[in-house]
């Protein structure tokens, strides 16, 4: 059985990432952002989950 958990989550934090970042893109600018000092906190964390999310996937797909 040959499984690397790094390709399943790097898949879901992929999704997760670009779901939020998304949202973070539809929502620019909106009221809703200013309790975060007018930070669009949903973009900057969905790159940030995007990011982890290729860097899990990455080295998954190369060693296969």
């Amino acid at each position: 059985m040959n499984l690397d958990l790094r390709i399943p989550i790097g898949i879901l934090f992929s999704v997760l990432g670009l779901i939020l970042g998304g949202y973070g893109l539809l929502t620019n600018g909106s009221e809703i952002y200013a309790r975060s000092l007018s930070i669009n906190i949903n973009l900057w964390w969905g790159a940030a989950l995007l990011v982890f999310g290729l860097l899990m996937l990455i080295p998954g797909l190369r060693k296969n």
